[in-house]
């Protein structure tokens, strides 16, 4: 089967120039400095991405060179599904640059007749699809979170994206209503025999379609930053080989979920490794790449929506 040329076409460039003005927020010189090119191509490239409907918020021209990353990531890890976003240049959020194709991938799930449980994790780069998502009337299918709705201090978590999604698109939602980490285990174990709460974990668990975030456990975490987890805790994940986390769960480096700290407390539903169903990370950023790479080494996800840099980093790392 043959792949797409790597090599850039008129159109790839003037995507990617559109791409860099529009979403990326950079002017004409820095989009020159950022491909090498002058300030007068830079202006022409943008102008033409606009005049031939390349960018429209989103982009609507595959780049070849996404393409081959893409034909690349899945032969490499044999993913179900995978989107390679355009880069936005250095210093820029990935988030930015990911969130119009993970909101395009889940919005093709949620325009099928057939009606579907929709499973969801957290966290910033969820929250950026749900911003980049289009209404859409999906009231077939059903929404739940996989993990809890509850901060240490007793308030909605900030990055719980379940109910967004139910604004966009009116379909039934259920959130996990229980601490997104208990104080012990027993009192996890406790909100798990709660009736209410078996019932939104087995429709959780019977999900057709998972969408997740994938966290790093550096000392940049996401789990320390927003006070879920403390500096000793992630100390000690980080003594038992502690690489990444996906819906509050901490796994090691090849993916593995570890036996301790914060995994005896963390409610909602963890992702089996090798779900035969589509389970979906959303994830971008050099921080990120350990995890996401040993997220894709065990089939935690088995798809994947990320973008330029990140892509040829797993790919010289695995």
């Amino acid at each position: 089967m043959s792949r797409p040329d790597a090599e850039p076409s008129l159109h790839d460039d003037a995507a990617r120039a559109g791409w860099l003005y529009y979403v990326g927020g950079m002017t004409q010189d820095q989009i020159a400095a950022e491909l090498g090119i002058s300030r007068q191509r830079a202006q022409r490239l943008v102008s033409r991405a606009m005049a031939e409907g390349l960018i429209q918020v989103r982009l609507n021209h595959r780049i070849g060179a996404c393409l081959e990353l893409e034909a690349s990531l899945r032969d490499r890890f044999g993913l179900d599904r995978v989107r390679v976003a355009p880069g936005l240049g250095a210093g820029a959020d990935p988030v930015r640059a990911i969130a119009p194709a993970a909101a395009a991938e889940l919005e093709r799930f949620l325009r099928m007749t057939e009606p579907l449980v929709v499973a969801l994790g957290t966290g910033r780069a969820l929250r950026g699809m749900v911003d980049a998502m289009v209404e859409i009337e999906a009231s077939q299918h059903r929404l739940v979170s996989l993990i809890g709705n509850i901060a240490p201090d007793g308030s909605a978590s900030f990055f719980d994206v379940v109910m967004r999604i139910a604004d966009k698109v009116r379909a039934p939602h259920y959130p996990m209503p229980v601490p997104v980490i208990s104080p012990t285990p027993e009192e996890n174990e406790a909100f798990h025999r709660l009736p209410p709460v078996r019932k939104v974990v087995a429709l959780a668990e019977a999900a057709d379609v998972v969408f997740v975030g994938v966290g790093q456990m550096s000392n940049d975490a996401p789990l320390l930053a927003d006070g879920f987890v403390t500096r000793a805790e992630l100390d000690e994940m980080q003594t038992a080989g502690a690489s990444g986390e996906v819906a509050g769960w901490v796994f090691d480096s090849e993916g593995r979920y570890l036996d301790l700290g914060t995994n005896r407390r963390t409610g909602g539903v963890r992702v089996a490794p090798g779900l035969a169903r589509p389970s979906i990370g959303i994830a971008a950023g050099a921080s990120k790449v350990p995890a996401i790479l040993a997220a894709l080494k065990s089939r935690i996800i088995n798809g994947l929506v990320t973008d330029e840099p990140t892509a040829r980093a797993l790919l010289s790392r695995a």
